[in-house]
C-alpha cells in the first residue's frame, strides 16, 4: 500500500479493479478542512482519463506493471504480431491495443509492451522513427526559403507535413508522440 501524499506523474495503481496512471496530481490544504489529493488518473485498459479526489493519507495499492521488450513481426487483419525478444512467445494485440501508434510500426520494429498480471495493457514505441517517403508532389527550385511544407504520404500509410523540399524516397524521422516530421536521414 502506498500513501496518496506519495503520488508522483507516471506511478501506476489499482483502484476499484482498474489500473490507472497518474498524470497530474495536486495537494490542495484548504482554509477550513481536512487536507485532499486531486488526481487526474488515465485508465490503462481503455485509455480513458478520469478525475479523482482523495482524502491525504489515504492508501492504495501500487499495480506492478512489467515491461517486455518485444519485436514487431507482423498485421494479420485488425491484429498486430508481436514477439518477446527473450523467449521468442509471440503475442497477438488488437488495434485498439495499440492506439495511434499503429501509424508508426514498421515490420521487425522493437517496442516496449506494458504488462500487468500477464494481460497487455499498452505498447509505447521509440520516441523517434524512421520511415520512407512514398509519394509526394515534386518540390521546385527556390521553395525552399519560403518555410511552406506539404503533405507526403509515408510507408506505413500515415500522412505528415514536410518541408517543400522533400521527395519520394528520402528518409525521414518523425516523432512518433507528435507526428510531426524532425529531419531528413538520408
Amino acid at each position: 500500500m502506498i500513501s496518496v501524499n506519495d503520488f508522483r506523474t507516471g506511478l501506476t495503481i489499482e483502484l476499484d479493479g482498474q489500473i490507472y496512471t497518474v498524470v497530474e496530481f495536486m495537494h490542495v490544504k484548504p482554509g477550513k478542512g481536512a487536507a485532499f489529493v486531486r488526481t487526474k488518473l488515465k485508465n490503462l485498459r481503455t485509455g480513458f482519463t478520469v478525475e479523482k479526489t482523495f482524502n491525504a493519507g489515504e492508501k492504495v495499492h501500487p499495480a506492478r506493471v512489467e515491461t517486455k521488450e518485444m519485436q514487431f513481426l507482423y498485421k494479420s487483419d485488425q491484429d498486430y504480431v508481436f514477439m518477446d525478444t527473450s523467449t521468442y512467445d509471440q503475442l497477438t494485440l488488437p488495434e485498439e491495443k495499440i492506439g495511434d501508434g499503429t501509424k508508426y510500426l514498421k515490420e521487425n520494429m522493437i517496442v516496449m509492451v506494458q504488462m500487468y498480471n500477464n494481460e497487455s495493457i499498452g505498447v509505447s514505441l521509440p520516441n523517434t522513427v524512421e520511415l520512407e517517403v512514398v509519394e509526394t508532389e515534386p518540390g521546385f527550385k527556390g521553395d525552399t526559403a519560403t518555410g511552406g511544407t506539404k503533405p507526403a504520404k509515408l510507408e506505413t500509410g500515415v500522412v505528415i507535413n514536410v518541408p517543400l523540399f522533400i521527395e519520394v524516397g528520402d528518409i525521414l524521422q518523425v516523432d512518433t508522440r507528435s507526428g510531426e516530421y524532425l529531419r531528413r536521414s538520408k
